[in-house]
């Protein structure tokens, strides 16, 4: 593990206040807003850092950019991210493990390592969302919107 710097400790004191995933360039916009003075590339480092070293959880968004939580739970665990909000739930799943496992070892691989982030609409999200465009259509045979 890395020596703790100054930097380091506020980067975890800034993530230790957000509840959602953060970009770095988020994270650094609060702490300059905090009235640190880092840099952004000394943010990036130092994030990479400690996500390398498991006190970070980092979730890759669909445009492909990193975004950066501090784990709740040290261990291995997955996520639920709402696409709306970003609420992210930490689960863990046993049986989901051991199939991993039973299906790497299957193939040859050891060694194995996996992230798994599942998204959708958490339950508040779930209850504005917008009806599919076949809900409620009279013309359809309901069978049929049930099997999509």
């Amino acid at each position: 593990m890395q020596r703790n710097t100054r930097q380091r400790a506020a980067i975890l004191e800034t993530l230790s206040r957000q509840v959602d995933f953060r970009s770095a360039q988020q994270i650094h916009e609060q702490m300059r807003a905090d009235g640190e003075t880092v840099g952004l590339a000394t943010v990036y480092r130092n994030l990479q850092a400690l996500s390398r070293a498991g006190r970070l959880d980092v979730l890759v968004a669909g445009d492909g950019e990193s975004l950066y939580r501090q784990c709740e739970d040290t261990g291995h665990h997955h996520h639920l991210v709402c696409r709306e909000c970003g609420r992210t739930v930490e689960f863990l799943a046993p049986r989901l493990e051991a199939s991993m496992t039973a299906i790497a070892r299957e193939h040859g691989f050891t060694e194995v390592d996996h992230t798994l982030e599942v998204f959708g609409l958490c339950e508040e999200h779930s209850s504005t969302a917008e009806p599919s465009e076949h809900e409620d259509d009279p013309e359809e045979p309901e069978d049929e919107v049930a099997a999509r």
